[in-house]
């Protein structure tokens, strides 16, 4: 079952600013380009390229859309267009930049509310965890709906989910 619970914010005067890049980012691009670069040849191929934007934000991409990553940023090394950690960093970094942490919290929380409600049951939230994390106790995974359901209706809300995968531990010790 598909549903489209469309969060387009634009018509209300909301844009996706983009974010900048943090010295973790940084080191993240650093660190799967050195993973991609098979022989350390100090370039990544084509083949490379789509190994690494898999690794960072989690789809295969297109033929096309590595095609046009090597043409903008590549450059020709022994006879193909390849390329080197500045470009692959140029080129990441732009991406990563205009990534949007609200839009993948949104398609994440639609993928959990396969009946597409607009909140999550304690069986949506078993179903998912279910196909990510098998071994996972149901237990643990009661008691995590649980939690994330605050007012106890049995019911986790977007607002709910979206303070669940913004929170951050760190921030709260």
């Amino acid at each position: 079952m598909s549903c489209s619970l469309d969060f387009n914010l634009k018509e209300y005067g909301y844009h996706n600013f983009p974010r900048s890049l943090t010295k973790q980012d940084k080191q993240l691009l650093s660190s799967v380009f050195h993973e991609a670069d098979d022989g350390n040849k100090g370039f990544l191929t084509r083949e490379d390229v789509k190994m690494a934007v898999a690794e960072i934000f989690g789809y295969k991409p297109s033929k096309l859309e590595t095609d046009q990553l090597i043409l903008k940023f590549g450059e020709d090394i022994y006879g193909s267009r390849c390329m080197k950690l500045a470009k692959f960093m140029d080129a990441m970094s732009e991406k990563l930049m205009k990534s949007d942490e609200d839009q993948d919290i949104r398609h994440t929380f639609m993928a959990f509310d396969s009946q597409c409600r607009g909140f999550l049951t304690v069986e949506d939230f078993k179903k998912a965890v279910g196909h990510v994390a098998p071994h996972l106790p149901m237990h643990a995974v009661d008691l995590s709906f649980r939690e994330l359901d605050r007012d106890g209706d049995g019911r986790v809300s977007y607002k709910d989910f979206e303070f669940m995968m913004k929170y951050n531990l760190a921030e709260h010790i």
